[in-house]
C-alpha cells in the first residue's frame, strides 16, 4: 500500500468496517450478481484504503465510495453489454425459522426487491440511493452525475412504476 498514512481516521480495519455492506449494496443494486458484487466492492475498498487524499469530513468520504462503486459497476456493465440478473429463487432461505405472518411479509419483501431491482437502471439506483441510503434529491443527482430535475424525475417514473407492479401488496400489512 502506498501513501495511506493509517492515522486513525484512515484505519483499513474501520474503513472495511464502515463501508463494506454498503458498497456491496450499492454494487449489487447495480449488478444484480453477488459474485460480480463482491469483486467491485473488493475493488473499490482497495481504492479507498490506498486514498492518498484526505476527505473534507465523514459525509464527503461516504459519497466518494458511492460514486466510486457506482462508476466501477458502469464501467463493468459497458464492457460486459449486458445486464446479469440473478432471479430470487435463486437467492439462499433465511436459516432461522420465521413466526406465521413474517412468512407472508417475507414474501411481500421479496416481491419488493424484485420489482425495484426490475426498474431501469437510473430509476433503480435513484431508488436505492434516495430511500435505501437517504440521500436527498440533490446528492442523488451529484452522486450519479446528473441533474436534480432529472433524479426527481426518474424517482417519480419509480414510485409509479412500483405502484402498479406491486398494487395491493401493502394493503394488508402495517407499514
Amino acid at each position: 500500500m502506498t501513501g495511506s498514512k493509517n492515522a486513525p481516521d484512515r484505519d483499513p480495519e474501520r474503513l472495511v468496517r464502515d463501508y463494506a455492506d454498503l458498497v456491496l449494496r450499492v454494487c449489487y443494486t447495480y449488478l444484480r450478481s453477488t459474485a460480480d458484487a463482491e469483486d467491485v466492492c473488493q475493488d473499490t475498498l482497495v481504492k479507498l484504503i490506498c486514498r492518498d487524499e484526505p476527505f473534507h469530513d465523514p459525509g464527503h468520504e461516504r459519497a466518494w465510495v458511492i460514486r466510486v462503486a457506482a462508476n466501477a459497476c458502469r464501467n463493468l456493465l459497458r464492457d460486459r453489454g449486458a445486464h446479469p440478473a440473478m432471479r430470487l429463487d435463486d437467492a439462499p432461505e433465511p436459516a432461522a425459522t420465521q413466526a406465521p405472518g413474517e412468512d407472508a411479509l417475507r414474501r411481500r419483501d421479496e416481491r419488493v426487491l424484485a420489482a425495484v431491482m426490475a426498474l431501469p437502471l437510473p430509476q433503480r439506483e435513484a431508488v436505492y440511493l434516495h430511500y435505501y441510503e437517504g440521500y436527498p434529491t440533490r446528492e442523488v443527482a451529484r452522486i450519479v452525475g446528473a441533474t436534480d430535475d432529472a433524479v426527481r424525475q426518474r424517482l417519480s417514473r419509480a414510485r409509479a412504476s412500483l405502484r402498479d407492479d406491486l398494487k395491493g401488496d401493502y394493503d394488508d400489512f402495517p407499514a
